[in-house]
């Protein structure tokens, strides 16, 4: 699969362009600030149904204007879906393939696969188990409409449980029945979406270790490891268990909602404590390489692959490596991002793989 035009009208800092790309490599280039990551985001809005960057889809209407419309057209085995996005404001963002509405965005997740790779991605490492159950959970939900319902309803009874627990303090009045029929459907949501990342996580490790040791030439050891209470307690038990602490607190303390991801290296050390920014950035591109791989397992075609500022600290070897690995057949389109053509050239020079640069000012492109 492969993505062979863009356009855009009043997407962020663009009036109006129109891009076509090559099928292997495409790269963006530019000062910081000029328009170069946008063009990815607009990509990942036809892939995905939103901005990688920020979820309120108003914001990305350019300054003075009152809506915005991306399109795109992707071919797989000669078949073209010409895709569109658009959004008035204060109106339903809408999405269409070959000129057809979708029932339901979630219908479009997964037929056009991509993985992006943001200096953004630091908050992986850096920040809650939020963003790292976030991060399984997108690259099942491209894989897997039925994980993404699950997760939907899970959240839907989670949040009616919580509001149970508020509901008692405020109220001083305990359903007991009505917790008891919350906690039987959230167990039973809980355990399928326990079961699925678990089955995951053993199909991905492996690709991941694969990954990093051959960016890194096996300079250090890493591990990934998926944590969840339910490893080693009954959910149902876990609830009945906790529910003291939920009453007091209000909220369902324990849960699949609570699973982490743990990161490590040289042995038990956690990475954002132990590891170097070079050592940290190779494990978050290792890990979006996984996820490219599993995806390209799961759905049988190369999805698109997105390196946003990709060379910042890294070293060359690495640099190099990793411009070798993601231009093999193992890989597909590709679109890249940096603030010298120069270096983008030189690289691709040495490893003989065709490349299209366009050169991005201030909203503007040029080939």
């Amino acid at each position: 699969m492969w993505l062979k035009q863009l356009s855009l009208l009043n997407f962020k800092n663009y009036t109006e362009s129109t891009l076509t790309f090559l099928p292997e490599v495409n790269a963006f280039t530019g000062e910081n600030g000029a328009g170069k990551t946008n063009l990815l985001d607009a990509i990942h809005y036809l892939s995905l149904c939103k901005s990688y960057f920020n979820p309120i889809d108003s914001q990305h209407i350019k300054k003075g204007e009152e809506w915005f419309m991306v399109q795109g057209e992707f071919e797989r085995e000669e078949r073209v879906d010409a895709i569109s996005c658009s959004l008035k404001r204060n109106q339903k963002k809408q999405f269409k393939r070959n000129k057809k509405d979708y029932p339901r965005l979630a219908d479009h997740i997964g037929q056009f696969p991509l993985v992006m790779i943001s200096p953004n991605d630091s908050e992986i490492i850096t920040e809650g188990s939020e963003e790292r159950r976030k991060f399984i959970d997108n690259v099942i939900s491209q894989t897997d409409n039925r994980y993404l319902d699950t997760l939907i309803l899970y959240n839907k009874v989670l949040l009616q449980r919580n509001m149970l627990l508020k509901g008692i303090k405020e109220r001083g009045v305990f359903d007991v029945g009505l917790l008891e029929v919350l906690n039987m459907q959230l167990v039973e949501v809980g355990d399928r979406i326990y079961a699925r990342r678990k089955r995951f996580m053993e199909e991905f490790t492996p690709s991941f270790q694969r990954h990093y040791n051959y960016l890194t030439d096996q300079a250090e050891e890493v591990s990934l490891v998926y944590e969840s209470p339910l490893h080693h307690h009954d959910f149902l038990e876990l609830l009945n268990s906790c529910l003291d602490k939920d009453r007091a607190l209000e909220r369902t303390t324990l849960g699949v909602h609570k699973d982490d991801l743990l990161f490590t290296i040289h042995g038990e050390m956690p990475l954002k404590k132990f590891g170097s920014q070079g050592q940290q950035k190779s494990f978050l591109i290792a890990l979006k390489l996984a996820q490219y791989s599993f995806l390209q397992e799961q759905k049988k075609f190369r999805p698109l692959l997105l390196l946003d500022d990709i060379f910042d600290k890294l070293d060359d070897r690495r640099t190099t490596k990793l411009m070798k690995m993601v231009s093999d057949e193992e890989f597909g389109q590709i679109f890249i991002t940096d603030t010298d053509a120069d270096r983008i050239r030189k690289i691709f020079d040495e490893i003989a793989q065709p490349i299209r640069i366009f050169d991005i000012e201030g909203g503007q492109v040029h080939v």
